[in-house]
């Protein structure tokens, strides 16, 4: 069974209704990544940073998986299926996807601020100010990669694309790193999809002119018809 990895950015979520973080409507037109996504400020304002992941997952929880997040699942009826993602949103598994890598982080989940390997889940709740870990005791913190910190994934999502027959770059902008440096490290013979209504840089990608919604079903349904059922 040919393997696909899908790695996917904010776009495949803003047609959930979900604001992107880039652009003039985007999230960080309306908030200084400075005081509400660095360890500084959670240090400096935790009572801010708290409040503004906790409208963040009212959004994501107010919202539902759209035709390119269920596209997604579709694929694994007959491929062996990775997402990649640089959302923290669970929109991907609400619709179905059994093997998601974040690299952002989670909003479902809190971690400790020793320890982030150690973290629990929070599903759509609110965040309380004074919540601490169980295990040891540190204030609980909103298990996001924040800006200037390593992304621990992504050592795993470089080898995922590494072995990728397939590979669909959809909803992203190819602008964030390290994540927007993945695409490099698919093999020659990995036949690569990029989706998106204005063409992002990129090399050598067979590009679809189309938004998440409209474009990802489509290939799904091509690769499902023209591959599905090979090397099983």
């Amino acid at each position: 069974m040919k393997k696909i990895v899908v790695f996917t950015g904010s776009g495949i979520s803003a047609e959930s209704g979900l604001a992107t973080f880039r652009g003039d409507s985007g999230t960080w037109a309306e908030h200084k990544i400075e005081d509400v996504c660095t360890p500084e400020a959670l240090v400096r304002n935790r009572a801010g940073v708290i409040d503004f992941y906790n409208r963040r997952r009212q959004e994501i929880f107010a919202a539902a998986p759209n035709p390119a997040h269920m596209a997604v699942r579709r694929l694994e009826e007959c491929f062996r299926v990775t997402v990649i993602t640089q959302n923290i949103d669970n929109l991907h598994e609400r619709a179905g996807s059994s093997d998601v890598i974040h690299l952002h982080g989670e909003i479902t989940k809190l971690c400790s601020s020793l320890d982030k390997e150690l973290t629990i889940e929070i599903g759509g709740r609110d965040q309380r100010y004074d919540e601490c870990h169980p295990a040891d005791g540190s204030p609980l913190r909103p298990f996001i990669v924040f800006f200037g910190e390593p992304v621990p994934l992504m050592e795993r999502a470089v080898d995922e694309v590494a072995s990728a027959d397939i590979l669909i770059v959809v909803g992203t902008s190819l602008q964030v790193y390290p994540a927007a440096s993945l695409i490099r490290y698919a093999p020659q013979k990995t036949r690569i999809y990029l989706i998106d209504p204005v063409r992002p840089c990129a090399g050598n990608v067979d590009y679809i002119e189309a938004t998440a919604a409209i474009g990802l079903p489509a290939l799904a349904d091509r690769l499902i018809k023209e591959e599905g059922g090979y090397g099983r």
